[in-house]
């Protein structure tokens, strides 16, 4: 990962907090450059897991920069060529939907669409409680989409939440490695 500029984008999946901020360290531990995104609802809502305020100061120490968080600073990420490969983690029902079908209301999204123009890769790291329902449809259309890659996922709780994916975030380092090759890790479905 030495010399890359990875594009590390959070969603509101927030109880995957905890999760997805140790892989922005394991990447710069392996030499990567992290540019932080997230969008402007995981930028200004407090939950049980956690104050936003507390997110984005351990963000932003961690990567010595500033949080890209509005559709603005986020649309030069393509034409500026400011990433090599832009991740998504956690990746939700929501921005799935927007990005199979072509919405760009968020700075995720423009962050997406923006560097996607330019044929990059962009790696997607699902937590959706709906992914084997409203959200399987929006992952089907994402899976056969051109330079667009995902970490493995798998159900998270079976019984309680049959619907529900997540992917396996401590794979995202070995997975980014791939979709900068431009290739989809495997195997895609974990048990």
């Amino acid at each position: 990962m030495t010399g890359i500029t990875v594009g590390y984008a959070l969603c509101g999946s927030f109880c995957t907090f905890s999760k997805t901020i140790p892989q922005i360290k394991e990447l710069i531990k392996r030499g990567a450059k992290v540019l932080p995104i997230m969008s402007e609802t995981a930028y200004k809502t407090n939950t049980r897991f956690g104050k936003a305020e507390e997110f984005i100061s351990e963000i932003e120490r961690i990567t010595e920069k500033k949080i890209i968080h509005t559709i603005s600073d986020a649309e030069p990420i393509g034409p500026k060529k400011m990433c090599d490969l832009l991740i998504i983690a956690p990746c939700t029902g929501n921005t799935l939907s927007k990005l199979a079908n072509g919405v760009t209301d968020t700075c995720v999204t423009m962050a997406a669409k923006s560097h996607l123009r330019i044929k990059r890769p962009v790696l997607l790291c699902i937590a959706t409680n709906d992914g084997l329902g409203s959200s399987a449809q929006n992952i089907g259309r994402l899976l056969n989409a051109k330079n667009i890659f995902f970490v493995p996922f798998g159900q998270d709780d079976p019984e309680k939440k049959p619907n529900s994916l997540v992917a396996d975030f401590t794979k995202i380092s070995e997975s980014a490695a791939r979709a900068l090759e431009y290739k989809q890790i495997q195997p895609l479905i974990k048990a």
